[in-house]
């Protein structure tokens, strides 16, 4: 099984399952099982306050400020998914990144990563591009 966050795009191959935000994901990954899933493609960016901080800082100033995200985003799907490997002991399945906002695909990558590598795990979360539709 493959699992998609964003809060707008659909990818245009039909067998990803598509949550739209942190809840939505957290639920969709509970039922299935973390043990189940081969693949994720995350998004940073959730909602309209999270897509401000991008158009207001981070395009213009290339900083990121989430004291001006109001939801949850990518990134605390990432954090959720790293402690639920944690407790659960079940390993992470792939995970990408598809989200245009560069500095929230660093620090998801980077968060991924560095838990991959302090597991002695190839450090494997990269950003890609996905074909989607609007």
């Amino acid at each position: 099984m493959r699992v998609y966050l964003d809060d707008k795009r659909t990818p245009v191959e039909k067998d990803w399952i598509v949550v739209r935000n942190y809840d939505e994901f957290v639920q969709k990954i509970e039922e299935i099982g973390l043990d189940k899933i081969e693949l994720m493609s995350l998004d940073h960016d959730l909602g309209k306050t999270a897509i401000d901080e991008y158009f207001n800082n981070v395009s213009k100033n290339y900083i990121l400020d989430y004291n001006n995200i109001e939801e949850k985003t990518g990134y605390d799907c990432a954090k959720w998914l790293v402690n639920k490997s944690i407790d659960s002991g079940i390993d992470l399945p792939l995970i990408y990144v598809h989200s245009a906002n560069p500095i929230g695909s660093a620090n998801i990558m980077g968060y991924i990563n560095n838990y991959l590598m302090n597991r002695r795990l190839q450090q494997t979360c990269v950003r890609i591009i996905i074909p989607f539709t609007a």
